[in-house]
């Protein structure tokens, strides 16, 4: 072991940089860069990388708009806030490259590949659909055959010196533990790309059961193959693969709790704040592996760093993953999100947030049926009386559809060899450490998930927070409605059985006179004779 890897801090300067000194000049071409990662990592390399020369994203028409205007709309998007007004002219550094990865040749026209493969030196491929009901063929054509026409392309740039793959953790199912080397795809990548190039969507429908096999998802299985086609051009291009676990909203820069979906937590932690999410059929201990973003995106360029300034080029695969340090269970974070309800309730609670996770699939149906259906048809109906359209049920469907992919993981447990990632712990100044942070060593997991619903409030449901004062007026009449309903609920179940079983009203009416009959006369209201 060499001196520099001796102690945690190696006796560096605390002031050094080398990082963003690698950066230097660099020219980067990176897809999926409008994506939840691609966004975080794009605005960190802007923000603390500031001396790089230009970084290329490959951006698709979207909506009627240009990929140029999509990118000015990524940069002045609130992520990107602080970085405009610290460094306004970083716009430059951006450009937009027509194209899509689910086209031929990524669908980027002549002019602009010649451009690619004469300045380009590192490449970032973080596109995909990370949808895991996408339909087989259009999650091979993006997931799949996009990498492989990335990495052609990549075979093409004149000054590469790293392309780096971002896949999954949860890729290798089968393995109970997931350790930092290549494994065998699932099947030939080469062989399904060419079916789906040639069949027809209906037709690789009916076949999906069959090609998947144990696979639970198209995600898994495509995002697989992929790595299988890293995997065969790593003795002739400089690859890796890193490989995160469930990504969630930023834990420290630039906007704590910020995202722009309601993937993973987040959206549990929603669903269950406004009221629409009462069971889960989930075992109570077991935990999933979560990562901020941004811990991401600087492990990205860390893995980076290490490859090119480094030389570590021996270490190809990346496992990024946190349960091995931070076990945080499923339970922990109902309590978490039931502990905020009354200090960050969210706006037009249809109710108040309760309900719990059931280790019984069966009891979990039933709460489903009464919790879940009933409610939903009944509040849709009220809707339709006040000439609006009903939007309960079909958010219903959303859920139950969401969890049948939910409950797969919730209810299996994997465990990752994270070695390479926590080497490089090791090798970095004190300056590298903060500024490209990879440890949870100073998370609070409350204040954390706090920052998450406060920003999901403002960032995706566009809740203001001076909505607050009103939201947490309507919690409060709604915990009330939910007690009272409790009671009268509770009140027509006895009612019922007391009625119908003479059984049960041959106990309570002799538990009831045997009472009495220990009650003093002055109680019950007589005097005696």
């Amino acid at each position: 072991m060499s001196d520099e890897r001796m102690s945690p801090l190696n006796g560096l300067d605390p002031s050094l940089n080398r990082v963003s000194a690698m950066m230097k000049g660099k020219c980067f071409f990176i897809t999926g860069g409008t994506g939840f990662l691609g966004k975080v990592l794009v605005e960190k390399m802007l923000r603390d990388c500031p001396l790089l020369d230009t970084i290329y994203l490959l951006v698709r028409p979207k909506k009627g708009k240009e990929p140029s205007a999509r990118v000015d709309e990524l940069f002045e998007s609130p992520l990107f806030e602080s970085l405009r007004k610290k460094r306004p002219e970083a716009r430059k550094q951006l450009v937009a490259i027509a194209g899509d990865v689910a086209e031929k040749n990524l669908g980027i026209s002549p002019a602009d590949k010649a451009v690619l493969v004469e300045r380009v030196n590192i490449v970032y491929h973080c596109a995909a659909t990370v949808r895991f009901d996408e339909p087989l063929r259009k999650a091979i054509m993006l997931n799949t055959r996009g990498t492989k026409l990335v990495l052609d392309l990549a075979e093409e740039i004149k000054h590469l010196e790293l392309l780096v793959y971002v896949s999954t953790a949860y890729c290798h199912l089968k393995e109970a533990l997931l350790k930092e080397k290549i494994y065998d795809p699932p099947a030939d990548p080469h062989k399904i790309i060419k079916c789906c190039e040639y069949m027809e969507e209906k037709i690789v429908e009916q076949m999906t059961k069959r090609i998947l096999l144990d696979a639970p998802n198209t995600y898994a299985y495509t995002k697989a193959l992929a790595e299988g086609l890293v995997a065969e051009k790593m003795d002739t291009l400089p690859a890796i693969i890193l490989r995160p676990s469930v990504i969630i909203p930023i834990w420290k820069e630039p906007i704590p709790g910020w995202t722009d979906n309601i993937n993973g937590p987040t959206g549990i932690l929603i669903a269950a704040g406004k009221g629409v999410l009462r069971t889960m059929w989930c075992k109570s201990d077991t935990y999933a592996d979560f990562l901020p973003v941004d811990i991401v995106a600087n492990a990205l360029l860390l893995a980076t760093w290490n490859y090119i300034e480094r030389k570590e080029t021996h270490k190809r695969v990346y496992n990024f993953t946190s349960s091995a340090e931070f076990k945080v269970t499923w339970q922990e974070i109902i309590d978490i999100g039931t502990s905020l309800v009354e200090k960050v309730p969210l706006n037009g609670m249809v109710w108040y947030p309760g309900g719990s996770m059931k280790d019984s699939k069966t009891l979990h149906k039933i709460c489903v049926f009464f919790f879940h259906t009933i409610p939903a048809y009944f509040l849709d109906a009220i809707i339709m009386l006040a000439g609006h359209k009903p939007i309960l049920r079909r958010v219903q469907d959303r859920i139950s559809k969401g969890f049948e992919v939910f409950e797969y993981y919730a209810n299996n447990q994997w465990d990752f060899e994270s070695n390479n990632i926590l080497n490089l712990r090791t090798v970095v100044s004190e300056t590298e450490k903060d500024r490209f942070c990879i440890h949870g060593d100073d998370m609070d997991m409350h204040a954390y998930f706090e920052d998450c619903i406060r920003a999901a409030r403002i960032y995706v449901l566009k809740e203001m927070p001076e909505t607050l004062p009103a939201a947490r007026r309507h919690a409060r009449r709604m915990y009330w409605l939910d007690k009272i309903v409790q009671v009268l609920f509770y009140y027509f179940l006895f009612y019922m059985v007391y009625t119908y079983s003479s059984t049960v009203r041959t106990v309570v009416d002799s538990t009831w006179d045997t009472a009495k009959s220990y009650v003093p006369p002055s109680i019950m209201g007589s005097t005696p004779n």
